[in-house]
């Protein structure tokens, strides 16, 4: 057992992690790569990526030693009724000097693991999107949202920038003068808070700036957005209010009423300290007091504890969750 070794990999539109890890919760090697999501990148650079952080997590262990893995990766799903892009990977995993069996699991499934060992419950993500996911038998059941920028993801990084750049034009619309957020979103679109002495002027300006890059770029205004909240700025904080209720609701959708089972709360928004993380953690304990809640962690780590759990040798998964993500 002392030899045997599992991988996992946390794969990202901007980032790839890999693990290695022993059936006795140790890291033996980790790996770090580019963005390796097939549905952003192709299916050839996304597995060119995945080697790289393989060989870098690999490098002082050897390959015939590893017993399982598992790849955790937004749009599992169409990467799996995709024959070219599986072959891709399977490629890479090969390359590797890999031989065992690979699992593909949604993101939200590995991070729901490595928030907690409980194989039901629910994970809610809110990063540049968000999504919300039943888990049963530590498998992804019911999903809520998850629909994308433009039919959906209320209560993500883009929604929160989306909105306040809304605020800043009826600001400009009304001849009122911004406020404090509305001046740091000018500031940042434009390069100055100064406003035209022909208001309108300003709001094209302000438009162009906007239409001009990739929609989903307005999730990049986020951490402004929560940064003049933590400041005390009205607007913003209305705004994180609004966003926690919009991803508390989406839980709402398909968990039921007095539910025990744990919540997980995981994405950039989520898991550091900020207003909108403290507004859904007291909203999701008003609306489930009896629910565990825990904090998303170590994707990667989480990714090699599913494969590790279906191993004979790993007679209790849950002690060996335990070792790998200690409560604080």
């Amino acid at each position: 057992m002392s030899d045997t070794v599992v991988v996992g990999l946390d794969v990202g539109g901007t980032s790839t992690r890999a693990a290695v890890l022993t059936l006795t919760g140790q890291r033996v090697g980790t790996g770090r790569a580019g963005g390796g999501n097939p549905t952003s990148h192709g299916a050839e650079r996304a597995a060119a990526e995945l080697l790289t952080a393989l060989r870098e997590a690999l490098a002082d262990v050897d390959p015939t030693r590893v017993a399982a893995g598992t790849i955790g990766l937004a749009g599992a799903g169409r990467l799996l009724a995709d024959p070219a892009g599986r072959a891709a990977f399977d490629r890479a995993w090969h390359d590797a000097g890999l031989r065992c069996p690979y699992e593909v699991h949604g993101d939200a499934l590995v991070a729901y693991a490595s928030g907690t060992a409980s194989p039901d419950g629910t994970i809610l993500i809110a990063g540049t999107g968000a999504i919300t996911a039943q888990v049963h038998e530590l498998r992804l059941d019911r999903i809520a949202d998850g629909h994308g920028w433009l039919l959906g993801d209320a209560g993500s990084g883009f929604w929160l920038g989306r909105e306040a750049v809304r605020r800043l034009l009826a600001d400009l619309d009304a001849g009122r003068a911004p406020g404090t957020l509305a001046t740091t979103v000018l500031t940042e679109l434009l390069g100055s808070a100064e406003i035209a002495p022909r208001p309108r002027a300003s709001v094209d300006a302000t438009i162009q700036a906007v239409t001009r890059r990739p929609p989903i770029e307005l999730a990049r205004l986020a951490p402004l957005v929560v940064d003049a909240a933590t400041h005390g700025d009205p607007v913003a904080t209305a705004l994180l209010a609004e966003a926690a209720a919009h991803l508390v609701d989406s839980v709402g959708r398909i968990r039921p009423d007095g539910a025990v089972t744990p919540v997980v709360l995981g994405g950039g928004l989520l898991t550091g300290d900020t207003p909108l993380a403290t507004a859904v953690r007291a909203e999701v304990g008003r609306r489930w007091p009896a629910a565990p809640l825990r904090t998303a962690g170590d994707g990667a780590a989480a990714a090699a504890w599913l494969a590790a759990r279906d191993l004979a040798e790993v007679t209790d998964p849950a002690a060996l969750h335990a070792r790998l993500f200690p409560t604080p």
